[in-house]
């Protein structure tokens, strides 16, 4: 089992893109993430791409690249992930400032979350709220 007592962050959600750069764009401007590592290949691909928010990262890469995470991942349908942000209003409108398609706006749900649902270049789903549940070692 791993520590959850903080440090590195124990789960890397990983999602690839026929258009990795023009995600990791997205990514930056829209939604808010720092770009931990970006590495390429000689044809100008994502081999690897570290992008964090608040304590939590995800990895980017490009489709396409061989290797067996590609195959396996090979006509997988897009991914949701959750992304805890302090401010879900201040988010959702810099996401709609850079074009981001919001599929939901900033709504208070019944379990105390206040969050909004936007879809990615290429069709992923990113919630942002401020749900966030204590994680019990």
């Amino acid at each position: 089992m791993a520590d959850t007592s903080g440090g590195r962050p124990s789960i890397y959600p990983t999602v690839l893109y026929a258009d990795a750069m023009a995600a990791i764009r997205q990514l930056t401007e829209a939604f808010g993430f720092m770009e931990l590592s970006v590495y390429e290949g000689e044809d100008g691909s994502v081999m690897h791409a570290e992008l964090v928010q608040g304590n939590g990262a995800v990895m980017v890469g490009s489709k396409g690249r061989g290797g067996v995470f590609d195959t396996a991942m090979e006509g997988a349908g897009p991914v949701g992930v959750y992304v805890v942000v302090d401010d879900v209003d201040a988010h959702h409108q810099r996401a709609v400032e850079h074009g981001a398609e919001i599929l939901m706006p900033p709504t208070d749900q019944d379990y105390g979350s206040r969050d909004y649902l936007a879809r990615d270049v290429e069709g992923n789903i990113w919630s942002f709220g401020t749900y966030a549940p204590e994680i019990q070692g």
